[in-house]
């Protein structure tokens, strides 16, 4: 069995936007060495999924990206959950679909099932881990699911006051085990949960 594995920036006071969506200060704390660890976890995934909204955000940029991140947001396949269908072409501007790094995101499986069943047929396939990132209202709507094997939640040093939670739909309350913790220059911390339920 597949693991799903959330990984989120988030701020101190638990927002992973601003009430606008920005969110411009993820890269103030960015530094060398909390980049190379979010480009490796990345790496090892076999399949990244996320909402609409930011696969229509991110499809456009990637093809023509340069620098670290590219390569896995590139080469690694893609899934994105609508309710409402869509075609992941349309995404990708038509002066950007010749180049090689485009491929995968073309090739981008839309899912638009119930979003639980639809997690749980990806997780009984054999294959490297499923990285579910961006967007408040997927990962809202993914962790009241209960299918999440391990969330990796990038604390950055800031607090915003007022924005988009993911973590306001829990209806009942979730024990869960910090099994990692690890700080970088820039101050972000790295907190990895595993939902008690979920240990062996």
């Amino acid at each position: 069995m597949r693991k799903l594995m959330m990984k989120m920036s988030i701020s101190v006071d638990g927002f992973v936007s601003g009430e606008d969506g920005k969110m411009d200060w993820v890269f103030k704390s960015s530094d060398e060495e909390s980049r190379a660890w979010a480009v490796g976890v990345s790496a090892e995934a076999g399949l990244i999924i996320m909402g609409r909204k930011s696969f229509h955000a991110m499809a456009p940029y990637w093809p023509s990206a340069t620098g670290p991140f590219a390569a896995p947001m590139n080469a690694i396949p893609k899934g994105v959950f609508t309710q409402k269908g869509y075609d992941p072409t349309s995404s990708i501007a038509d002066k950007d679909k010749n180049l090689p790094a485009a491929a995968s995101w073309l090739e981008t499986r839309v899912f638009n099932g119930d979003l639980a069943e639809e997690i749980k047929a990806l997780k009984a396939g054999e294959g490297k881990p499923i990285v579910a990132i961006g967007g408040a209202e997927f990962m809202r709507n993914l962790i009241a699911t209960g299918l999440v094997d391990e969330y990796q939640l990038a604390v950055h040093p800031v607090f915003l006051g007022k924005g988009l939670p993911i973590l306001n739909g829990i209806t009942e309350a979730m024990d869960v085990k910090l099994i990692e913790a690890r700080s970088f220059p820039g101050g972000i911390v790295v907190h990895t949960y595993v939902p008690e339920s979920k240990q062996a």
